[in-house]
Protein backbone atom coordinates (compact mmCIF):
# COMPACT_ATOMS: atom_id res chain seq x y z
CA UNK A 1 0.00 0.00 0.00
CA UNK A 2 1.35 3.25 -1.11
CA UNK A 3 2.63 5.72 1.97
CA UNK A 4 0.04 9.11 2.26
CA UNK A 5 2.10 12.06 1.09
CA UNK A 6 2.94 14.12 4.41
CA UNK A 7 1.12 16.83 5.53
CA UNK A 8 2.31 20.61 5.10
CA UNK A 9 2.71 22.06 8.96
CA UNK A 10 -0.20 24.16 8.07
CA UNK A 11 -2.50 21.25 7.86
CA UNK A 12 -1.19 18.84 10.32
CA UNK A 13 -1.08 22.00 12.93
CA UNK A 14 -5.13 22.44 12.13
CA UNK A 15 -5.47 18.91 12.19
CA UNK A 16 -3.93 19.02 15.77
CA UNK A 17 -6.16 21.57 16.53
CA UNK A 18 -9.30 20.09 15.63
CA UNK A 19 -8.77 17.09 16.89
CA UNK A 20 -8.65 19.01 20.75
CA UNK A 21 -12.17 19.92 19.40
CA UNK A 22 -13.69 16.43 18.61
CA UNK A 23 -12.55 15.53 21.91
CA UNK A 24 -13.61 18.25 23.78
CA UNK A 25 -17.16 17.97 21.68
CA UNK A 26 -16.79 14.19 22.41
CA UNK A 27 -17.14 15.07 26.33
CA UNK A 28 -19.57 17.66 25.91
CA UNK A 29 -22.50 15.68 23.90
CA UNK A 30 -21.85 12.88 27.13
CA UNK A 31 -21.99 15.52 29.47
CA UNK A 32 -25.46 16.73 28.25
CA UNK A 33 -26.85 13.08 28.09
CA UNK A 34 -25.71 12.59 31.10
CA UNK A 35 -27.55 15.13 32.63
CA UNK A 36 -30.78 14.42 31.14
CA UNK A 37 -30.19 10.88 32.24
CA UNK A 38 -30.04 11.55 35.39
CA UNK A 39 -32.77 14.26 35.16
CA UNK A 40 -35.06 11.13 34.44
CA UNK A 41 -34.68 9.66 37.48
CA UNK A 42 -34.60 13.01 39.73
CA UNK A 43 -37.43 11.90 42.46
CA UNK A 44 -39.36 15.52 41.72
CA UNK A 45 -39.91 14.88 38.06
CA UNK A 46 -41.01 10.89 38.03
CA UNK A 47 -43.84 9.30 39.97
CA UNK A 48 -42.71 6.90 41.91
CA UNK A 49 -45.26 4.00 42.01
CA UNK A 50 -46.44 3.23 46.12
CA UNK A 51 -46.44 -0.01 45.49
CA UNK A 52 -44.72 -2.44 49.09
CA UNK A 53 -43.12 -5.50 49.33
CA UNK A 54 -42.64 -7.89 52.45
CA UNK A 55 -38.88 -8.81 52.81
CA UNK A 56 -37.59 -11.33 54.69
CA UNK A 57 -34.40 -12.45 54.84
CA UNK A 58 -30.54 -11.62 56.46
CA UNK A 59 -29.56 -9.69 52.88
CA UNK A 60 -31.75 -7.86 50.54
CA UNK A 61 -29.95 -5.65 48.06
CA UNK A 62 -26.81 -6.15 49.49
CA UNK A 63 -27.25 -5.01 53.09
CA UNK A 64 -27.87 -6.78 56.17
CA UNK A 65 -30.99 -6.69 58.24
CA UNK A 66 -32.70 -4.79 55.49
CA UNK A 67 -36.50 -7.01 56.48
CA UNK A 68 -39.92 -5.38 56.87
CA UNK A 69 -42.00 -3.25 54.67
CA UNK A 70 -40.25 -1.71 50.96
CA UNK A 71 -40.56 0.76 48.20
CA UNK A 72 -38.78 -1.56 45.68
CA UNK A 73 -39.75 1.22 43.18
CA UNK A 74 -37.77 3.86 44.78
CA UNK A 75 -35.35 1.78 45.90
CA UNK A 76 -34.52 1.35 42.01
CA UNK A 77 -34.79 5.55 41.79
CA UNK A 78 -32.52 6.35 44.23
CA UNK A 79 -29.89 3.87 43.09
CA UNK A 80 -29.88 5.25 39.80
CA UNK A 81 -30.06 8.53 40.90
CA UNK A 82 -26.80 7.69 43.13
CA UNK A 83 -24.92 5.89 40.09
CA UNK A 84 -25.75 8.32 38.02
CA UNK A 85 -24.33 11.32 40.02
CA UNK A 86 -21.01 9.60 40.12
CA UNK A 87 -21.36 8.86 36.26
CA UNK A 88 -21.90 12.75 35.46
CA UNK A 89 -19.24 13.92 38.06
CA UNK A 90 -16.92 12.37 36.18
CA UNK A 91 -18.00 13.32 33.07
CA UNK A 92 -17.97 17.02 34.20
CA UNK A 93 -14.88 16.99 34.83
CA UNK A 94 -13.32 15.41 31.68
CA UNK A 95 -15.18 17.83 30.20
CA UNK A 96 -14.27 20.69 31.51
CA UNK A 97 -10.87 19.89 31.19
CA UNK A 98 -11.15 18.94 27.93
CA UNK A 99 -12.49 21.96 26.77
CA UNK A 100 -10.05 24.07 28.55
CA UNK A 101 -6.92 22.30 26.71
CA UNK A 102 -9.14 22.31 23.36
CA UNK A 103 -9.17 26.14 23.67
CA UNK A 104 -5.67 26.92 25.27
CA UNK A 105 -4.05 24.87 22.50
CA UNK A 106 -5.82 26.88 19.97
CA UNK A 107 -4.69 29.63 21.34
CA UNK A 108 -1.35 28.14 21.40
CA UNK A 109 -1.39 27.44 17.94
CA UNK A 110 -2.12 30.89 17.05
CA UNK A 111 0.58 32.38 18.82
CA UNK A 112 3.41 30.02 17.68
CA UNK A 113 2.14 31.22 13.83
CA UNK A 114 1.94 34.89 14.92
CA UNK A 115 5.52 34.36 15.77
CA UNK A 116 6.61 33.26 12.59
CA UNK A 117 7.18 29.87 13.66
CA UNK A 118 6.09 26.64 11.67
CA UNK A 119 4.93 23.26 14.87
CA UNK A 120 3.75 20.50 13.11
CA UNK A 121 1.63 20.04 16.04
CA UNK A 122 -0.08 21.82 19.18
CA UNK A 123 2.38 21.40 21.99
CA UNK A 124 1.11 20.57 25.48
CA UNK A 125 3.33 19.91 28.77
CA UNK A 126 2.04 17.01 30.71
CA UNK A 127 2.29 17.43 34.62
CA UNK A 128 1.86 13.54 36.44
CA UNK A 129 -0.07 12.56 33.95
CA UNK A 130 -2.29 15.66 33.57
CA UNK A 131 -2.07 18.09 30.94
CA UNK A 132 -1.58 21.39 31.82
CA UNK A 133 -3.12 24.31 29.36
CA UNK A 134 -0.72 26.75 28.13
CA UNK A 135 -2.23 30.39 27.91
CA UNK A 136 -5.17 31.35 26.78
CA UNK A 137 -4.77 34.74 25.52
CA UNK A 138 -4.20 36.22 21.88
CA UNK A 139 -3.23 39.07 20.96
CA UNK A 140 -2.85 40.99 18.36
CA UNK A 141 -5.46 40.15 16.27
CA UNK A 142 -7.31 43.81 16.56
CA UNK A 143 -7.39 44.38 12.63
CA UNK A 144 -9.28 40.47 12.31
CA UNK A 145 -13.12 41.25 11.70
CA UNK A 146 -13.81 38.63 14.13
CA UNK A 147 -11.30 39.69 16.91
CA UNK A 148 -14.78 41.12 18.75
CA UNK A 149 -16.03 37.99 18.90
CA UNK A 150 -12.69 36.58 19.94
CA UNK A 151 -12.59 39.33 22.81
CA UNK A 152 -15.33 38.84 24.11
CA UNK A 153 -15.24 35.04 24.30
CA UNK A 154 -12.20 35.22 25.82
CA UNK A 155 -13.78 37.79 28.94
CA UNK A 156 -16.46 35.25 29.71
CA UNK A 157 -14.03 32.71 30.57
CA UNK A 158 -12.12 34.60 32.62
CA UNK A 159 -15.06 36.05 34.28
CA UNK A 160 -15.81 32.06 34.97
CA UNK A 161 -12.25 31.84 35.86
CA UNK A 162 -12.16 34.74 38.36
CA UNK A 163 -16.02 33.58 39.74
CA UNK A 164 -13.89 29.87 40.34
CA UNK A 165 -11.32 31.18 42.35
CA UNK A 166 -13.75 33.80 44.54
CA UNK A 167 -15.96 30.03 45.30
CA UNK A 168 -12.72 28.30 46.25
CA UNK A 169 -11.82 31.61 48.31
CA UNK A 170 -14.53 31.88 50.51
CA UNK A 171 -14.93 27.97 50.65
CA UNK A 172 -11.85 27.89 52.64
CA UNK A 173 -13.26 30.61 55.27
CA UNK A 174 -14.92 29.52 58.73
CA UNK A 175 -17.36 31.88 58.39
CA UNK A 176 -19.58 33.45 55.65
CA UNK A 177 -21.97 36.27 55.83
CA UNK A 178 -25.60 36.10 54.36
CA UNK A 179 -24.56 38.55 52.33
CA UNK A 180 -21.18 36.31 50.96
CA UNK A 181 -23.67 33.71 51.06
CA UNK A 182 -25.61 35.05 48.59
CA UNK A 183 -22.47 35.83 46.53
CA UNK A 184 -21.26 32.73 46.50
CA UNK A 185 -24.41 31.11 44.97
CA UNK A 186 -23.93 34.08 42.51
CA UNK A 187 -20.30 33.15 41.64
CA UNK A 188 -20.94 29.43 41.88
CA UNK A 189 -23.35 29.60 38.88
CA UNK A 190 -21.42 31.82 36.85
CA UNK A 191 -18.36 29.34 37.59
CA UNK A 192 -20.40 26.39 36.41
CA UNK A 193 -20.02 27.73 33.17
CA UNK A 194 -16.66 27.68 32.67
CA UNK A 195 -16.63 24.05 30.41
CA UNK A 196 -18.94 25.64 28.00
CA UNK A 197 -17.32 28.84 27.90
CA UNK A 198 -14.00 27.28 26.88
CA UNK A 199 -15.16 25.07 24.45
CA UNK A 200 -17.00 28.75 22.86
CA UNK A 201 -13.51 30.27 23.23
CA UNK A 202 -11.93 27.19 21.38
CA UNK A 203 -14.45 27.52 19.02
CA UNK A 204 -13.13 31.12 18.08
CA UNK A 205 -9.73 30.50 18.57
CA UNK A 206 -9.88 27.96 16.18
CA UNK A 207 -11.54 30.08 13.97
CA UNK A 208 -8.54 32.75 14.30
CA UNK A 209 -6.00 29.83 13.45
CA UNK A 210 -7.17 29.71 9.78
CA UNK A 211 -7.01 33.78 9.68
CA UNK A 212 -3.41 33.79 10.55
CA UNK A 213 -2.73 30.37 8.56
CA UNK A 214 -4.24 31.97 5.23
CA UNK A 215 -0.59 33.26 4.78
CA UNK A 216 1.72 30.88 5.08
CA UNK A 217 -1.11 28.27 3.23
CA UNK A 218 -0.93 30.73 0.36
CA UNK A 219 2.76 30.79 0.27
CA UNK A 220 2.66 26.95 0.31
CA UNK A 221 0.01 27.37 -2.64
CA UNK A 222 2.24 29.54 -4.46
CA UNK A 223 5.63 26.80 -4.14
CA UNK A 224 3.76 23.99 -5.28
CA UNK A 225 2.62 26.50 -8.60
CA UNK A 226 6.09 27.13 -8.81
CA UNK A 227 6.92 23.64 -8.40
CA UNK A 228 4.47 22.43 -11.47
CA UNK A 229 5.69 25.02 -13.69
CA UNK A 230 9.48 24.01 -13.58
CA UNK A 231 8.44 20.68 -13.83
CA UNK A 232 6.65 21.58 -17.17
CA UNK A 233 9.30 23.80 -18.34
CA UNK A 234 11.90 21.10 -17.96
CA UNK A 235 9.94 18.35 -19.40
CA UNK A 236 9.56 20.55 -22.05
CA UNK A 237 13.25 20.98 -22.78
CA UNK A 238 14.30 17.43 -22.37
CA UNK A 239 16.38 15.96 -25.13
CA UNK A 240 13.92 13.39 -26.03
CA UNK A 241 11.71 16.25 -26.85
CA UNK A 242 13.97 18.28 -28.48
CA UNK A 243 14.73 15.74 -31.24
CA UNK A 244 11.05 14.95 -31.82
Amino acid sequence: MPEQPAQHWTESLFDSVYALYETAREYQAAYQSARLTRDGVDFDRRKIHEGRIEVAGPDVWGTPGMTGRREPHANAVAVLDRLYGVLLSEIEERYDQAALIYASGAAWAVRAVQRGEQPAHVTLVADRDVLVPPSLEIPGLDTWSDGPDLDAAYNAVVRCTDAAEYVEALGDQDYISDQADGELLRAHAVASGMADASFTYGLQAQRALNFVLLEPRRAREREIALARAEARRTESTAPGDAQA
